[in-house]
């Protein structure tokens, strides 16, 4: 029986399309990080990962300084121009406490993504960018953390129909078998994609309790690159560094890597996830330990 998450996961292609048309209208207008504005990105769990991909991918296109931060860690006394907060429920108590934060003490402003209207964050934000259409039922997110990405990336000027053809090949291809039996997973990124590979683990833990790690691609040989060995799994996110793969196979692991943009990748490892959380006995609607929202009692 397909389960929310797998209909949530196999709907990102047109989740993607919907948020880049939304750029294409001039939808979110000012209400996104200008060029030149020196930017915070907040969140927590799924969504500081996508944080520090937007950070890397903003610099990279030259748009101004952007540091990315767990919502709960932002230090205090730096200025910026802007901070955007990222937040699937709108609900989540560290994003709240640090907006109520910021608007006390003046002349930064504040935009916030979410997927419900009527969430306190909307109110606590000078701008909110709504993706309705990208909300989801399940606990574990997928189409809400990429289709925000997806807007992200076309509003830094990036032309996303490859991604999302690359992202509709993955819904459609079987999965690699070497992933979904593996004992244990390390995914790999470089630049945007460390907070890819970062979030891809997340996933894999949050959906089949798996041991999955997560490293810049380059920081791997120092060290992490002694976990890898028969019957385990080395995912690249992005293009891998020159000789890796065949470090990681001489050690004995599988090396998995793909031409596709790595955002589709993603994709790919949302659908291994579910994969190892049925092949578990797991129902990945409903993860163990896990709520929609973290909410924090005062």
């Amino acid at each position: 029986m397909s389960t929310h998450t797998e209909a949530e996961i196999a709907s990102q292609p047109e989740c993607w399309r919907r948020a880049v048309a939304m750029v294409s209208a001039e939808a979110p207008g000012s209400a996104l990080p200008g060029p030149g504005e020196r930017v915070a990105v907040v969140g927590c769990g799924t969504s500081w990962y996508i944080a520090q991909a937007y950070a890397a991918l903003r610099e990279r296109a030259g748009h101004g300084e952007t540091d990315a931060f767990a919502a709960s860690e932002v230090p205090t006394g730096r200025r910026y121009d802007r901070v955007l907060a990222l937040t699937r429920s709108g609900t989540t108590t560290e994003v709240l406490s640090l907006l109520r934060a910021v608007r006390a003490d003046g002349g930064t402003a504040t935009t916030v993504i979410t997927a419900d209207p009527t969430s306190p964050v909307v109110e606590l934000a000078d701008r909110a960018i709504v993706l309705d259409f990208a909300d989801e039922s399940s606990v574990v997110q997928t189409r809400f953390a990429t289709a925000q990405l997806a807007l992200l990336r076309t509003h830094l000027g990036e032309d996303l129909s490859a991604a999302i053809r690359d992202a509709e090949q993955a819904l459609r291809e079987p999965l690699p078998d070497a992933a979904v039996r593996a004992e244990q997973v390390t995914f790999l990124g470089r630049g945007w994609t460390c907070g890819l590979a970062s979030e891809a683990a997340l996933k894999m833990r949050e959906a089949s309790r798996s041991w999955t790690e997560a490293y810049p691609a380059m920081e791997y040989r120092h060290g992490p690159i002694s976990i890898a060995g028969p019957g385990r799994v080395t995912w690249m996110l992005g293009e891998a560094p020159g000789g890796l793969a065949t470090e990681v196979e001489r050690a004995g692991g599988t090396f998995l890597a793909s031409a596709a943009d790595p955002l589709a990748e993603l994709v790919r490892v949302h659908r291994v996830a579910v994969a190892r959380a049925h092949a578990h006995g797991l129902d990945p609607d409903h993860p163990l330990h896990l709520t929609r929202s973290v909410i924090l009692s005062p």
